[in-house]
């Protein structure tokens, strides 16, 4: 589930997004994949005259400029216009957004990442405005051309949201829906609890400056060998065949196993720390870069950015703060003096040879992390103030 905010007229509200699971009989999974088909190669035939347009006479394409053509195009194939024709304007406006993408990476100095044309296998959504080709009728969700789609509604969409657009989308043969809906801002309340610091780790997943750990459940590395079996199969099938697709099937549903669980977690942690804690401090990283490094499985199996994100929208909610602090030696410092005591990740206590602190290293890190927060460079000179541990509730 992800959340934005924004400002409309003054008044602030939460989008935020609502998946559920869809049960299309045999009939309606047919019409979706006749859908999805329609809808990428009306994506590829935009891409195409783009590319020819600007390649054969210098020309360029904008959305506008296709959309104007739409009428034409639905009259020429019958099939498009049993789809609502906001559905075919998102199509190209999707196209449009990669071109903008596109140009905007090329301006940074980044690789460009020219749009490319969408296989079956890279198509897998179609976003509807909620009202116009998509709604909700006898408590299933009504496509305009499907029919009227089983949904196991989980959890109930709240009462105060209103439904702004839906996407259909297929993943390992499974249909969803998710629901993007905007929420009145809740009103602000006072939590009651203390501030604490997080230290990310690959050991310990978190540790909390109160001295709270969880391990790292490594779901990608105990799944990794099955996994690579899964792959070698694969591999030896000729591809296209009965077989091969199996194979694929088989690694892709192990694949969104590992998402699942890494997500599941991620949401159980994040909706602990904002219900315990007022305010929660973690390390600013550089996850990209650090994901890098000969670390690169275990950082990006450890799902951090997952963990600040979920944390980040949750907290808005429960009414606490997040802050993120400059994370230089934050392991390597003494959270009972303030000593530098070097150590390289195979020590897993902190050993102060100045105070004699012994703590845990990513305990250690979490005290100090939240010492930054509490007491942020530059005011006025104010030194640091030790023991840290003075701060921890």
């Amino acid at each position: 589930m992800k959340l934005l905010c924004v400002n409309l007229l003054e008044k602030v509200l939460m989008i935020r997004s609502y998946k559920y699971r869809l049960y299309p009989n045999r009939k309606q999974t047919e019409y979706l994949g006749e859908m999805f088909d329609l809808f990428r190669e009306l994506y590829n035939a935009a891409l195409q005259e783009r590319r020819d347009a600007y390649q054969k006479c210098g020309i360029t394409i904008r959305y506008t400029d296709q959309a104007k053509q739409l009428k034409e195009i639905r009259r020429d194939i019958p099939e498009l216009a049993n789809y609502s024709y906001s559905a075919t304007q998102q199509v190209l406006r999707r196209l449009d957004k990669a071109f903008a993408a596109f140009f905007r990476r090329v301006k940074n100095g980044e690789t460009p990442g020219y749009p490319r044309f969408k296989s079956r296998s890279r198509f897998k959504s179609v976003p509807f405005v909620f009202g116009d080709g998509a709604g909700i009728r006898n408590n299933r969700l009504h496509i305009k051309g499907i029919g009227q789609i089983k949904v196991k509604w989980h959890r109930p969409i709240p009462n105060d949201a209103k439904i702004k657009q839906v996407i259909v989308k297929c993943s390992n043969n499974k249909w969803y829906a998710v629901f993007q809906i905007e929420l009145p801002d809740p009103e602000l309340v006072e939590h009651p609890g203390p501030a604490v610091g997080i230290d990310l780790g690959l050991s310990s997943l978190i540790a909390t400056s109160d001295g709270h750990t969880v391990e790292a459940p490594r779901h990608f590395r105990k799944t990794e060998a099955k996994l690579r079996r899964q792959q070698r199969r694969m591999s030896r099938r000729r591809i296209g065949s009965k077989r091969w697709r199996k194979a694929v099937r088989q690694v892709t549903k192990t694949h969104a196993k590992i998402a699942n669980q890494r997500r599941d977690l991620a949401h159980k942690i994040s909706k602990v720390l904002v219900s315990a804690y007022s305010l929660i401090v973690f390390e600013d990283l550089n996850i990209n870069g650090m994901a890098k490094s000969r670390l690169s499985k275990s950082i990006l199996d450890a799902g951090w950015n997952q963990l600040i994100t979920f944390t980040l929208y949750k907290a808005e909610e429960a009414g606490s703060t997040i802050v993120m602090v400059d994370p230089y030696n934050t392991s390597q410092a003494c959270s009972g003096c303030g000593s530098i005591v070097k150590k390289s990740l195979s020590v897993r206590v902190h050993h102060c040879p100045d105070c004699g602190l012994i703590i845990d290293r990513d305990v250690n890190a979490a005290i100090n992390i939240l010492h930054r927060a509490l007491n942020p460079p530059g005011r006025g000179g104010q030194a640091p103030t030790w023991p840290v541990g003075a701060y921890v509730a």
